[in-house]
């Protein structure tokens, strides 16, 4: 039996896509006879290490000292994380990106154990200027060190960073069929508008204020409805713009939704619309889990979205930060009930064929079972790194 550490900034019950991808995947090597679970991640209550089991997986939570923008950070990281790999028997290490810090760290701590480094997002430059430099400082030059240290890639999307480089194998998110399952026919569901995902000012390429103004424009149609379902700092701005747009009345913040309450949240909508600005965007899991509920789209086409979303087919694409196209589009899903259905249907078939969490996992086991027993450091040569770019 050999011990998987999965590895990643954050970790459930902290809500968001890397963290759900994850969890899968130190579930589904729980599950596997051949294998052993343990997740180390950040502890995102404190500066104490705490140690515990979830699930039959241990998890260990490592103190967290500060954060910058969404990045938990502690010096005693390089520490800590060689002596845990060291005191759970680790034999093999996946790391989950973007966010720098732990999972570079246990790349670059794990000797001669074999590496998969899981990489869920593209370039992650959002426009603005300080925090930008140091973005692209450590994607030109940290992370294609990270990468060529691994010893398999896994890319989330095709927009994935680590999609860039040869062999990188790509094993989208999935959702739980079981769980998600279609709601009544959309052009039946009250005109609500959902929105899932976090409401961080670290997060503001998510487009939420984009949304409120497209919403905004859609004063004559007074029986339409905006929900926003999550969590964060930014939570007050966009309460403060809601009410500066004049639209409070229609606009419903909920607050971060788990289990049935989420899934009753996506299966009552009439549609779920997602305003990205930029491919950080890599392949969102609330899209996912809305066709799995046969709920139609409307995404930016920007980052991974176009490859969730087939114009006409599953759901609509519109330019980025582009609150009168989005309108536009939300319009069209409201008052056309046969195209939305339509849409509901091919998205929830897409879900079946594609987004199935067994069959993804099953991927990344078979990866995870034919690694060797030691990996030789791989390096690529300057001009490799260069190429990838």
């Amino acid at each position: 039996m050999r011990t998987v550490a999965v590895v990643a900034p954050n970790y459930p019950p902290r809500i968001g896509g890397v963290e759900n991808y994850a969890a899968r995947i130190a579930r589904a090597v729980a599950d596997d006879p051949a294998l052993r679970a343990v997740v180390i991640t950040a502890n995102t209550t404190g500066w104490r290490t705490s140690v515990r089991v979830e699930g039959d997986v241990p998890v260990i939570r490592l103190g967290t000292w500060a954060r910058l923008s969404n990045t938990p950070l502690s010096p005693l990281w390089p520490l800590q994380v060689r002596r845990w790999l060291r005191r759970l028997k680790v034999d093999i290490v996946n790391a989950h990106g973007p966010v720098p810090g732990l999972g570079d760290l246990a790349v670059f701590s794990s000797g001669r154990r074999p590496t998969v480094m899981t990489y869920h997002s593209g370039s992650m430059i959002k426009g603005r200027s300080g925090v930008d430099r140091l973005l692209g400082w450590y994607e030109r030059h940290i992370l294609p060190r990270v990468f060529a240290r691994a010893s398999a890639l896994v890319a989330e999307a095709p927009v994935s960073l680590a999609s860039r480089y040869p062999g990188a194998i790509q094993i989208t998110p999935g959702v739980d069929l079981e769980r998600f399952t279609p709601g009544p026919p959309a052009s039946t569901r009250p005109r609500t508008i959902l929105y899932v995902g976090r409401m961080e000012r670290g997060s503001s390429w998510k487009g939420i204020d984009v949304l409120l103004r497209a919403f905004a424009v859609l004063s004559d149609l007074p029986d339409a409805r905006l929900r926003l379902v999550g969590d964060g700092d930014a939570l007050p701005d966009h309460i403060a713009l809601a009410k500066q747009l004049g639209i409070t009345d229609r606009v419903e913040f909920t607050g971060a939704l788990t289990g049935d309450a989420l899934v009753a949240a996506v299966q009552s909508a009439a549609m779920i619309a997602l305003a990205s600005r930029t491919e950080a965007e890599c392949h969102p899991l609330a899209l996912i889990e809305a066709m799995a509920c046969g709920t139609p789209i409307v995404g930016s086409d920007v980052g991974g979205i176009p490859y969730i979303v087939t114009p006409g087919i599953n759901g609509l694409l519109v330019p980025p930060d582009d609150p009168a196209a989005l309108a536009a589009a939300c319009r069209r899903l409201l008052q056309d009930g046969d195209l939305a259905d339509r849409m509901g249907t091919a998205g929830r078939q897409r879900a079946v064929e594609r987004y199935a969490w067994p069959a993804l996992t099953d991927r990344y086991l078979q990866l995870l079972r034919t690694l060797p027993r030691t990996a030789p450091v791989r390096r690529r040569s300057r001009r490799q790194r260069r190429a990838a770019r």
